[in-house]
């Protein structure tokens, strides 16, 4: 066997997967049919209904149920975030951001019925309710989240060594083209 594999093993019932590094196990991901989830999952889906007074979008993503988008959720990004002194990034004070009473903007403005997006689940489906969905669409890695949308350069705070957040910072700037976010 090479020093790096992929195992994959499937059944009717499940399928298992391991990322070999080495000779070591780094990664096993299990997935069971009957419990499927689909928190994570990115959709391309079309808008069904645009309901103005719940500032809220249904979308088809292929589920038994359409998926709920809350008008905050369906802006193609976040509002620019705060620099402070120090050069970290802070949140807004009352921006409303995540807020379900105080909607960014108006949801007729933002999408049409018919028009096609890209979204990502955030909450599964519960008994007559369908998925809660995000445009805000996330890619985590084992060492690095890609934000396709949101154009941000973000370092953990888990790394505390100065020069290596600064090294950090400076490998990743020339990959933000676009409106790509690490």
């Amino acid at each position: 066997m090479s020093k790096n594999s992929l195992i994959i093993n499937s059944s009717p019932s499940e399928t298992r997967v391991a990322l070999i590094e080495n000779g070591q196990p780094v990664e096993v991901y299990i997935e069971r049919r009957q419990s499927a989830d689909v928190v994570g999952n990115v959709y391309c889906g079309r808008v069904v209904r645009v309901l103005p007074g719940m500032q809220a979008a249904f979308v088809e993503i292929g589920l038994h149920r359409t998926g709920f988008l809350y008008v905050n959720d369906a802006l193609p990004r976040s509002p620019d975030p705060v620099h402070d002194d120090s050069g970290q990034v802070s949140e807004k004070k009352n921006s409303g951001q995540g807020s379900r009473t105080q909607p960014l903007a108006n949801i007729a403005d933002v999408l049409k019925q018919g028009q096609e997006i890209l979204v990502q689940v955030q909450k599964e489906p519960i008994g007559t309710k369908g998925a809660r969905l995000t445009r805000h669409v996330t890619l985590p890695g084992r060492h690095i989240v890609y934000m396709p949308l949101f154009k941000h350069l973000g370092v953990s705070h888990r790394i505390e060594a100065e020069e290596e957040r600064d090294r950090l910072r400076k490998v990743l700037e020339p990959c933000m083209v676009n409106d790509d976010g690490f």
